[in-house]
């Protein structure tokens, strides 16, 4: 056990969830022991469940703080292009997804039908919508709520997609990406005056979305 140090109960708390995050992104979510945190955090169990009454509360905070980081990282700049914020956003949750692939995977797996986790996903994906439709080109009241509604749909599709992908790569995460970009520049071309993307799907170097020999993404 390494050594333990004092810290206030803010530093505490951190430092525990940064150990727990380390652990959940390494093992399944079932292989993770609370008395594991508590050797590698320096600290006694006792300490440990002050903080955190049970490996679900654990994982809820760690979950909340992920989805705040994400949420903090996802940039939407009316002074980029649709495309490129959607690639941003995509690239941001991409790069949590594969480097915590086993804490997703317990997310929408292990606990899919847990309360606690399900409601911090929906706060984050409702978050996002806001976000996508402060930016769009929006007519009047009845387009916001058709393209609110296509926004909905399209982020629990991209849930769906990438928690498939991380079980079982079907297709590069470059592909993954732009499937899903073009799923809903697809789906708010008809809702919108102007086409949001005129220059998507991209076409350089033969490189076109559907070609190549790892052309499908399914689950």
């Amino acid at each position: 056990m390494p050594p333990r140090q004092r810290l206030t109960p803010a530093d505490r708390r951190a430092q525990l969830l940064a150990v727990g995050a380390r652990l959940f992104a390494a093992h399944p979510y079932e292989d993770v022991l609370m008395e594991e945190v508590a050797e590698q955090a320096g600290v006694s169990r006792a300490l440990l469940y002050r903080h955190f009454p049970s490996k679900h509360a654990l994982f809820a905070a760690i979950y909340q703080q992920a989805a705040d980081q994400l949420l903090a990282e996802t940039r939407f700049d009316p002074a980029d292009s649709l495309v490129e914020q959607l690639i941003q956003g995509m690239d941001v949750h991409l790069d949590y997804f594969v480097a915590n692939r086993n804490a997703v995977l317990a997310a929408n797996r292990v606990l899919a039908g847990d309360p606690v986790i399900q409601t911090i996903m929906t706060n984050e994906l409702d978050a996002l919508r806001a976000r996508l439709l402060a930016v769009l080109p929006l007519a009047d009241a009845g387009a916001r709520d058709a393209v609110s509604g296509v926004l909905k749909s399209w982020l629990v599709f991209v849930q769906v997609l990438c928690v498939d992908w991380l079980s079982h790569e079907t297709c590069t995460r470059t592909q993954l990406r732009d499937i899903c970009i073009g799923a809903v520049l697809g789906a708010l071309r008809p809702l919108l005056a102007e086409d949001p993307a005129p220059d998507w799907p991209p076409q350089a170097d033969g490189a076109k979305i559907g070609t190549g020999r790892h052309s499908k993404c399914a689950g």
